[in-house]
């Protein structure tokens, strides 16, 4: 059974109502991980799922913890959320935990990262993993600010080679994704347009990926989460990254 930590897909929206002198306020809290876990474990996979506020207290802060796993996906889950621990909030320094993930992947373990508006530069370029240690481990350069690209219309992504999987040559349409560029060293497995959708590549001794859109609603729509090759295609990223 493929070992994986997943962290992110979550939110908490606080709500402002303003009528004339009066302000109600309201609060909500969204986990959006389902149809990301479920291809995981059809795919083979037990997972260990950490929510955006419990991975800023609980992702792992030693080489001892990560080895656990065989692989961690970060998924719209911004770098402060990492490395900006209670300890160093309070002014102390502490563990940097991006610095621990590359040496994880340089020692053989495997990462991925999928998109979002916390991913990769991210809305704002408030993600910021261009300026963390895991900008030298995933298979992708990173824009410096920005990254998001809009398709209300729907693109459609191009299979451009998934090895080991009998996936069409068009896959179901998706809503938007992060602008990135695959490094020299790293095999593209899908594209959207002239950009890359997955992109796959060698970190030291292990593996990592980058998957440019979302898991969940606005940029994955239903037709896209619902699609009955999407098991299959992440056996094949697992069977890469993980060797198993």
């Amino acid at each position: 059974m493929t070992e994986i930590l997943l962290a992110g897909e979550s939110w908490q929206t606080l709500t402002f109502e303003i009528k004339g002198q009066d302000v109600l306020t309201s609060a909500a809290y969204d986990e959006v991980a389902d149809h990301l876990i479920a291809a995981l474990e059809v795919a083979g996979a037990s997972v260990e799922f950490q929510p955006c506020h419990v991975a800023t207290r609980e992702f792992p802060t030693t080489r001892a913890e990560l080895d656990r796993y065989d692989l961690v996906i970060l998924s719209d889950v911004g770098a402060d959320t990492l490395q900006l621990t209670e300890t160093v909030r309070n002014g102390a320094a502490d563990v940097d935990r991006c610095e621990l993930l590359a040496s994880y992947v340089a020692d053989g373990g495997a990462l991925g990262m999928i998109g979002g508006y916390m991913s990769f530069s991210g809305a704002g370029g408030q993600a910021r993993y261009g300026r963390t240690a895991l900008a030298d481990v995933l298979p992708v350069s990173m824009e410096p600010a920005d990254d998001r690209v809009e398709r209300p219309a729907g693109v459609t992504p191009t299979n451009e080679g998934v090895p080991g999987a009998s996936l069409p040559a068009e896959w179901p349409a998706v809503l938007g994704y992060n602008r990135v560029a695959a490094d020299d060293d790293a095999d593209v497995w899908a594209t959207v347009g002239d950009d890359p959708l997955l992109a796959v590549g060698p970190h030291g001794d292990g593996r990592a990926f980058a998957f440019t859109t979302d898991c969940a609603p606005h940029w994955a729509p239903p037709a896209f989460l619902e699609w009955e090759g999407l098991p299959e295609l992440w056996s094949a990223i697992l069977d890469d990254v993980t060797g198993r």
